[in-house]
């Protein structure tokens, strides 16, 4: 394959996560002699809406997270297993962490996010995330160490009643089976604020159904190694504690500095950064303050595809079109085997949403491959 570094004509991806992926697909189908260079450390693909399934080994790993290895084998796309540390928008260049320096036409940023502690104490030596494989494991670990254990006290703390805050309490609730008790908690005063109410009612029935213990209005003050202390003095013993709080912009280093709308890379409606005509900024890292979208998987697949067109309208030498956000709904993973959903006209909840919920994002696996034999798997294995 042609080396990255010997065409300045070549569009870069930085980051191989929704966004920077359906970017590389997008621009190689609509622009075929192009060269497609996706710059990404990890060595596999993490499918993050089924970290769930792969936990309750529901799944396998090979079906939440194929290598990129695999997925770039049946097209041109370049892919470089390396970490970008500069960027130089004057001189159309980059360097990377093994002394690479690559040149681009086009530029595409998907960097995605990173957990954000907020500088609260102990959060980051004394918790746990919910991202990445290395994650899942280690989590894995510890039910399975607090299933021989049998403490009768026994409890895991999860903190932040988001998407995957909730998700994960069920999850874990259903693992555990009463090994250890559940602490979800929350700085607001409910949960799922971003949900519709439909999702937020189900999931709710489904953490009672669960006896896990919820604590809204709660702020975190401080966390030990077996130990969370609230703000208002309370404390909670625990035998791990997830942080699943909030995220912030992985930004990478840029000259000349970009500017942040909410430390966030400001983009326009065309999501191009506000002072550039070729650097692209899509996913969890980018925003548009007059167009605000969620930082989700769905907007940052949406927003990939987008930028093909984009890129492809450059090259044609047309202005790129706006991009707008189709929201196509919410889906929840509510425990083993349950699932709420809305979107598209369609409101379910139980067996059949997370029947409906699974297939809907296998067929979104990246490398069509992989989706039909994680989608075969699946039918012989019901």
């Amino acid at each position: 394959m042609t080396s990255p570094t010997s065409s300045a004509d070549a569009v870069v991806i930085v980051g191989g996560g929704f966004g920077g992926w359906f970017a590389a697909l997008a621009i190689q189908k609509r622009l075929p002699h192009c060269h497609v260079v996706l710059i990404e450390p990890q060595k596999e693909f993490l499918f993050q809406p089924l970290l769930y399934e792969l936990l309750s080994h529901e799944l396998q790993e090979w079906e939440v997270a194929p290598q990129y290895s695999q997925l770039v084998s049946h097209n041109s796309i370049c892919w470089l297993q390396d970490e970008v540390v500069s960027i130089d928008r004057a001189n159309h260049t980059l360097q990377t962490h093994s002394g690479e320096r690559i040149s681009w036409r086009q530029l595409v940023i998907a960097t995605g996010s990173q957990p954000n502690d907020f500088g609260i104490p102990g959060v980051k030596e004394h918790s746990h995330g919910f991202r990445t494989l290395s994650d899942v494991r280690s989590l894995r670990q510890r039910i399975h160490e607090l299933e021989h254990q049998r403490r009768s006290n026994a409890a895991l703390a999860i903190v932040g009643a988001g998407p995957t805050g909730v998700e994960l309490s069920c999850k874990l609730a259903d693992l555990l089976n009463g090994s250890a008790r559940i602490h979800l908690i929350e700085k607001g005063d409910s949960i799922l604020p971003g949900s519709s109410a439909f999702n937020r009612e189900r999931a709710s029935a489904a953490l009672e159904r669960r006896d896990i213990c919820l604590h809204l209005n709660t702020d975190v003050a401080r966390v030990e190694a077996n130990r969370v202390v609230f703000a208002e003095g309370e404390e909670i013993e625990h035998q791990g504690l997830i942080w699943t709080a909030g995220s912030q912009a992985n930004v990478p280093s840029l000259q000349p500095l970009p500017q942040l709308h909410r430390g966030r890379l400001a983009v326009n409606a065309d999501l191009r950064l506000k002072d550039s005509f070729d650097v692209f900024a899509i996913g969890d890292l980018a925003s548009n303050g007059d167009h605000p979208a969620p930082a989700n998987a769905q907007v940052a697949m949406q927003q990939g595809e987008a930028v093909g067109d984009a890129i492809a309208a450059l090259h044609a030498g047309e202005e790129p079109p706006t991009f707008e956000f189709q929201d196509r709904g919410e889906m929840l993973s509510l425990g083993i085997g349950d699932a709420t959903l809305t979107g598209l006209g369609i409101t379910l909840a139980g067996p059949l949403a997370f029947q409906l919920r699974r297939a809907a994002y296998l067929t979104r696996m990246p490398g069509l491959s992989v989706g039909v034999r994680s989608a075969g798997a699946w039918l012989l294995n019901r």
